[in-house]
């Protein structure tokens, strides 16, 4: 079983994590830029943490079998911070990067107007780069915020078949898929999704257009929630071409839309065996 976690926030995690998500069938991730959970003090800290996602983190993936990209953007919590909105103007020289295959998180946190500002300006940018969106849905709101967003979506020039509108649930699911986006869900241990509601939602929407991430970070969250998804799946009578569609083809697929993505399945499954031998393993 090979696994694509499309939003996962590694910077958080410990190299244990690699190990193990490898060992669970993980090959390829993808690290979309977000809140660190301390406010950012100017935007020259924001261009750190990008270079980082470009730069380490991909080589450190790399060491466990594991091919990371990323999505860069100024996030919504912190598109409310005059002293980051900057961001902005320096996101184009970030989003030609080689291994940046979406721009986000991008959406909303408050439904705020500098939100409303930094959605719009940044659902453009992503039009002008052909890259697809990875849009995240407010914690608080859920449905008024996916509203808001699908008319944002709908004013920009962004095809919505080329936006992942994420951290779905039953309530927002339809809406989501009435206006012809991707449908993502992230799956954790006490909130947002848990696996048997993923799959009773896969059960009543069906596997296409569908991306299950553990959007594991800072809080409690588990790296391997892709795969308790796909292990329930094949329980409750789903087949292994409906787990390899969206654990592994419908990421590639959404992700492909940038035509940057480089998996290097083979070299990284190589790479991985080499380090494992470095560390006496067998």
């Amino acid at each position: 079983m090979r696994i694509f976690d499309p939003h996962i926030h590694m910077t958080s995690r410990t190299t244990d994590d690699y190990e193990a998500m490898y060992a669970a069938g993980v090959r390829a991730v993808v690290e979309p830029a977000f809140w660190l959970g301390q406010p950012r003090t100017s935007p020259a800290s924001f261009y750190d943490y990008f270079d980082s996602l470009l730069g380490w983190e991909p080589f450190r993936a790399a060491q466990y079998g594991i091919a990371h990209h990323c999505a860069l953007a100024l996030n919504p919590k912190e598109a409310n911070d005059p002293r980051c909105t900057p961001v902005l103007d320096e996101l184009p020289r970030y989003l030609v990067k080689d291994s940046v295959v979406a721009v986000g998180e991008i959406g909303y946190d408050s439904m705020t107007p500098a939100e409303d500002t930094a959605l719009a300006a940044q659902l453009q940018l992503a039009a002008y780069h052909g890259l697809p969106a990875l849009v995240h849905t407010p914690h608080r709101d859920k449905l008024a915020g996916l509203r808001r967003t699908l008319d944002v979506v709908r004013e920009s020039a962004l095809d919505p078949e080329q936006v992942l509108v994420d951290h779905l649930n039953e309530t927002t699911a339809r809406a989501a898929k009435e206006a012809g986006c991707w449908l993502g869900f992230s799956v954790y241990p006490d909130t947002k999704m848990d696996e048997k509601r993923m799959v009773a939602v896969l059960r009543a929407y069906g596997p296409e257009r569908v991306l299950v991430n553990s959007a594991a970070d800072w809080g409690r969250s588990d790296p391997l929630k892709t795969r308790a998804v796909a292990d329930l799946m094949l329980a409750e009578g789903f087949d292994e071409d409906d787990v390899e569609l969206v654990l592994w083809r419908n990421p590639v697929a959404f992700y492909g839309i940038s035509g940057r993505l480089d998996l290097g399945i083979e070299a990284t499954d190589a790479t991985h065996e080499g380090n494992s031998i470095l560390r006496g393993g067998a």
